[in-house]
């Protein structure tokens, strides 16, 4: 296989300035280990997990208020225990950033300009509601739940909880009553923060009668706070209800810290929830903290003051991620609103105006930029922009290239991917290392990543599925009400047992970079041979009438199998045979003949969950004839009338 193009390298000054270089050093200084090469250093890092973790704990300076007594315990996955004994607080570790020379975070939305706040205002506001929530009987293990846009409310609400060793939960409100209701009830939260409305997209939606709603039917909500960022001065007449404004009045003696152990959880994140009730998975303290101090640090390169944005919703752990910025002394930059609202322009004018040194979206948007033809570098002065970075789904070679041509010749782009289940990247950014086109650059430090086959087998430049060797304390600690673990094995540990499989398609390439190839769980088995969905979505995002399209492949027993491609095309484009033609003659030419789908078929929207994933799945299940109620949860969909066509459609050959 030909070597990509090579598409940035870094330089001398990047390499020496890096904090992993900085690492590096001090393990040499330490402990007398020299490494320059990442493979070895990686090599190290999950070959000794013990030592690798210890030394994190070590280098970022964990603040522990009593000492563990080992690093790690050699009960295997998921029953590994780390760092026993020692207690800490995530929060704590946030407010030792404070400072007066640049704020804590800069906000803006769709209708409000960025604005600044400073580390004292976090503070103090955070104090208020930590003193409000203690006032509650909110202590240790009580959850707090939260539905709120991605504002500065969420934040302070997030670090409030936590400092408490409260848990946190959260989600975004586009969610549907159903769909909340599935994952509160299943944590009892002790108190509800939501807000009576957000805008998005320049439409305004009121959410005071859906709050109300799920309010009465969580019996354990003892107090409701609601945020006014639609109706101020218009709190509803309910029970239990206290206003935002009224509870940042709390009298505080000023924010303090709870210690908890190193396993305590943190917060509580859900599965898609396409089907089912979601998986409640929970992370913990001392897990989150040491990940998400080692991937900012040395995988995406934030230094105390840079600004760093993701574009994320509540409800997705992005937020959490983006959160974590604060860890190392970032400006951290929220945006609340459509990406798309005012133009794809939008989020790129406002990377130039702050400016944004790091900017983080998702494979999608970069990709409908791309088939937009918008020139990001024309928009305003990105010279401060140091990295992209993208996840959610895998990233084409051509928005690789498109990166580098229309954006910027000289920015780091980080392709990475990890999800809600570790909260974090497992594969990412390695500032030791060139991009190369449709490449992610790394396995992430302390990440004993592996492609296997069916039998278990390590794979060198072939397809696999991507399986976790070694344990990381950035795994989840259990899922919520999964005593004798049972969903969660089922969910990671049943095909390989002992080791952890991700369920994503992975290659790991002769440069010891990735190319992910889509979920495996949505793999097209065709004639016997294995495809990964983002092998024929890569093709189609160079077709310029291809707005979006999603494929799916239909065994049928007694007849082989039946693979429909849908298409959502752009406006004013009909598809025609020379269309369907050019379609068919790439996936074969790009990929082979097995990828050419046995129809092409053009709807008017495709479905996709509130975070943003596309939903193969569902719509297999759909066309299986399974009923749209068992096959889809429509509360968890950012647009539920899509199902429509596909429940009515007659896949006949």
């Amino acid at each position: 296989m030909n070597t990509p193009k090579l598409l940035w390298n870094p330089s001398g000054e990047f390499l020496s300035q890096s904090n992993l270089t900085g690492y590096a050093a001090w393990l040499s200084s330490e402990y007398g280990d020299v490494y320059r090469d990442y493979h070895a250093l990686w090599k190290w890092s999950t070959s000794d997990p013990a030592a690798f973790w210890k030394s994190l704990w070590q280098y970022f300076k964990i603040i522990a208020h009593t000492p563990f007594r080992e690093v790690m315990s050699e009960d295997p996955m998921p029953h590994t225990r780390w760092f026993e004994g020692a207690t800490l607080n995530y929060a704590e570790h946030v407010f030792r950033n404070k400072t007066v020379a640049r704020p804590a975070m800069i906000y803006a939305s769709e209708h409000q300009s960025p604005v600044p706040m400073s580390w004292q205002t976090l503070e103090n506001r955070t104090a208020s509601l930590q003193a409000y929530l203690e006032q509650a009987g909110v202590g240790k293990g009580d959850r707090v739940a939260a539905c709120l846009p991605n504002i500065p409310e969420a934040t302070i609400a997030l670090l409030a909880t936590l400092s408490l060793g409260a848990v946190w939960s959260s989600c975004s409100p586009d969610f549907g009553p159903a769909s909340l209701l599935d994952r509160f009830r299943q944590i009892a939260p002790k108190v509800l923060i939501a807000v009576d409305g957000y805008r998005y997209g320049g439409k305004v939606f009121d959410r005071r009668e859906m709050i109300r709603e799920i309010a009465e039917k969580l019996p354990s909500v003892e107090k409701i706070i609601l945020v006014s960022a639609l109706y101020p001065g218009m709190l509803p007449d309910w029970k239990k209800v206290t206003g935002w404004e009224d509870v940042l009045k709390t009298h505080s003696e000023g924010l303090h810290f709870i210690p908890v152990p190193f396993s305590h959880p943190i917060w509580i994140l859900y599965s898609s929830g396409t089907t089912g009730i979601p998986k409640a998975i929970t992370h913990s303290h001392g897990g989150m903290l040491l990940e998400h101090l080692k991937y900012l640090s040395f995988h995406n390169e934030v230094r105390p003051g840079d600004t760093f944005f993701w574009y994320t919703t509540t409800g997705w752990m992005m937020w959490n991620f983006l959160q974590a910025s604060l860890l190392v002394g970032a400006v951290m930059v929220l945006y609340d609103g459509s990406p798309g609202f005012g133009g794809l322009e939008t989020l790129w004018k406002l990377a130039a105006e702050i400016p944004i040194a790091h900017f983080g979206t998702s494979a999608p948007f970069l990709t409908a930029c791309m088939q937009a033809g918008l020139r990001p570098a024309a928009l305003g002065d990105l010279s401060g922009l140091r990295s992209i970075g993208s996840t959610g789904s895998p990233l084409s070679a051509e928005v690789f290239d498109y990166v580098y041509t229309m954006i910027r010749p000289d920015v780091w782009l980080c392709s990475m991917s990890g999800g809600t289940d570790v909260c974090t990247a497992w594969v990412g950014g390695c500032p030791w290392r060139p991009v190369y086109e449709g490449e992610i650059q790394c396995r992430c430090l302390g990440c004993a990543m592996e492609a296997f086959s069916e039998r278990g087998e390590p794979l060198e430049d072939a397809v696999g599925e991507m399986v976790v060797t070694r344990p990381m304390p950035s795994m989840p600690v259990y899922f919520w009400n999964d005593p004798q673990f049972e969903r969660y094995t089922a969910s990671y540990f049943e095909m390989f047992p002992g080791v952890w499989r991700h369920g994503d398609w992975i290659r790991i390439t002769p440069r010891d970079g990735l190319v992910i190839l889509g979920r495996s769980d949505t793999t097209l088995n065709r004639q016997g041979v294995r495809i990964g969905t983002a092998e024929i979505y890569r093709v189609l995002n160079r077709i310029p009438q291809i707005q979006d399209a999603l494929v799916v492949n239909l065994e049928r027993p007694g007849s082989g199998d039946f693979m429909p491609l849908f298409v959502l095309l752009k406006p004013g484009v009909a598809l025609t045979s020379e269309l369907k033609q050019e379609i068919s003659g790439m996936l074969r030419k790009e990929c082979s003949p097995r990828h050419v789908p046995d129809k092409i078929i053009p709807v008017p929207d495709l479905p996709y969950t509130i975070s943003g994933k596309k939903m193969e799945a569902p719509v297999k299940k759909l066309l299986s004839g399974i009923p749209p109620e068992k096959a889809a949860n429509r509360d968890a969909m950012r647009n539920p009338d899509s199902l429509a066509f596909f429940t009515s459609l007659s896949l006949e050959a």
